[in-house]
């Protein structure tokens, strides 16, 4: 089918702006920074974002236009009168697969403006692609942005898939009816470690995963909550126990929540 029309895009100094609504820039009203990292995703239900992408660190970094999210419906692209996006598996079995010319058009759609390939990733949503991880929103970050399509019903044509060169990526062993939860928990993931978004370089040093093991426990005050005291090494002011203590701590929760974790980090650390 034909793609719809795109207006060329206009360029206002730092400020980019677009007069086209497809894809759909869901802070359309605020202009973002001219080189902002932007998510792009492909679904039957844009009205699902920008969800919790909107709230807190995320969505004032969203209406600052330190990054952009922008939906493409899928429905357009389908065919015939009801703009069908999916159809029977061939090989016959249970429920319907979403088509590959109908997903082509959209990813085609989608790719205009991207520029270098190579620094934006192109990502299905699939349970049964490789696990999402700390490491992986890190180089999602450092590129231009990023293209998400989410799968319905029994999932996308191999073909479409072959033929892109799509990345498969699982948010986890388990099933979603769809893919947008989890192109929203992992365009979170990437955001956060966005120069400027969370505005403390030093707290994702020390988070979970950042080095490998899982972060230590973390205290506030009342000192004494309902009989329990924080560890009394956080409030000796010695900097160098605290954090050997923190060291210490992460080591241990690790080999206990998560061997392995704590196996490949021996590995690294031998």
């Amino acid at each position: 089918m034909t793609n719809p029309p795109k207006s060329p895009p206009k360029s206002h100094g730092r400020l980019s702006m677009s007069a086209s609504l497809q894809p759909r820039d869901l802070m359309a009203e605020t202009p973002r920074l001219k080189g902002a990292w932007t998510a792009k995703v492909i679904t039957l239900f844009p009205e699902a974002f920008p969800g919790v992408l909107g709230v807190s660190l995320t969505g004032k970094a969203l209406q600052e236009g330190l990054w952009a999210l922008q939906t493409i419906d899928l429905r357009p692209f389908g065919v015939g009168k009801h703009r069908n996006v999916d159809d029977t598996p061939y090989g016959g079995g249970a429920g319907m697969v979403l088509r590959p010319d109908v997903v082509a058009a959209a990813l085609d759609q989608a790719a205009i403006g991207e520029g270098d390939h190579a620094k934006w990733p192109l990502v299905y949503l699939s349970p049964r692609g490789q696990p999402f991880s700390q490491a992986m929103a890190k180089n999602w970050a450092q590129a231009d942005g990023i293209t998400m399509l989410c799968g319905r019903f029994e999932g996308v044509d191999q073909r479409v898939l072959d033929h892109y060169g799509i990345e498969e990526v699982s948010l986890g062993d388990f099933v979603l009816t769809g893919g947008e939860i989890a192109a929203q928990a992992m365009i979170d993931a990437t955001v956060r470690l966005l120069p400027s978004v969370l505005g403390n370089a030093a707290s994702i040093e020390d988070e979970s995963f950042s080095d490998g093991l899982l972060e230590h426990p973390q205290y506030t005050r009342p000192a004494d909550w309902r009989g329990m005291t924080v560890p009394e090494v956080l409030t000796s002011g010695d900097h160098g126990k605290v954090d050997k203590w923190r060291q210490d701590m992460s080591e241990a929760l690790t080999q206990a929540q998560r061997p392995d974790l704590w196996e490949a980090w021996k590995k690294r650390n031998r």
